[in-house]
């Protein structure tokens, strides 16, 4: 996160439930520390309740990721770590994603942050609405929170039979079927490599 000054950033630590998309943790330093990922982490896991639970914490190959106190706070949190690999930007399409999201805010200010305070406040506002007012279209239009929380199923079943009361009460309205209202499914890295890997071991 640029700031005002040229040559000054801001570095912004996030982590993403990539099956709801819901940010768990975020915060912004002036620095890149990999003690402090390590210990936001530890929070946001506190948080979510959901120490000694078998989780996979997939990152960029940045410094403050493979950082020896970030490494062995993984390893006291039972966190297995998976990295992308050099020089290839999809690795992780959902971070990717969110971050554009983030850049392209029409707030996103272009000549830079003001200050750390300034920068910490308007990743606040972001979060607020990326994960309760953003109807993410890849979670079938519910909030990343809504889907975090469990919600979704419920939502989109109401919205179903809204959507089947208008089609009845307008059918000229409507040539095909309602909008699909089913939950998201399940969520993968890279699905397609582990097809791949599926089918070669039923081949073998």
């Amino acid at each position: 996160m640029a700031s005002t000054v040229k040559g000054q950033f801001y570095y912004l630590y996030l982590f993403e439930d990539i099956f709801s998309r819901n940010i768990v943790g975020y915060e912004v330093y002036e620095q890149e520390c990999g003690k402090r990922v390590g210990d936001l982490l530890q929070r946001c896991m506190l948080r979510e309740q959901c120490l000694n639970e078998p989780l996979v914490l997939h990152s960029d190959n940045g410094a403050p990721m493979k950082a020896q106190t970030m490494k062995a706070k993984m390893e006291e949190l039972g966190v297995l770590p998976s990295y992308s690999r050099p020089r290839v930007s999809d690795d992780n399409p959902y971070s990717e994603a969110l971050f554009r999201t983030l850049k392209y805010r029409p707030e996103w200010p272009s000549s830079g942050f003001a200050s750390l305070e300034v920068a910490r406040d308007w990743v606040q506002n972001f979060v607020d609405w990326y994960n309760n007012k953003h109807r993410h279209s890849k979670i079938n239009f519910v909030t990343p929170a809504q889907r975090h929380r469990g919600e979704d199923k419920v939502i989109l079943s109401n919205r179903e039979l809204v959507l089947e009361k208008a089609k009845e009460a307008n059918p000229l309205r409507w040539s095909r079927k309602v909008r699909n209202c089913e939950p998201a499914g399940s969520v993968s890295l890279n699905p397609e490599k582990e097809s791949i890997k599926n089918e070669q071991k039923e081949v073998a």
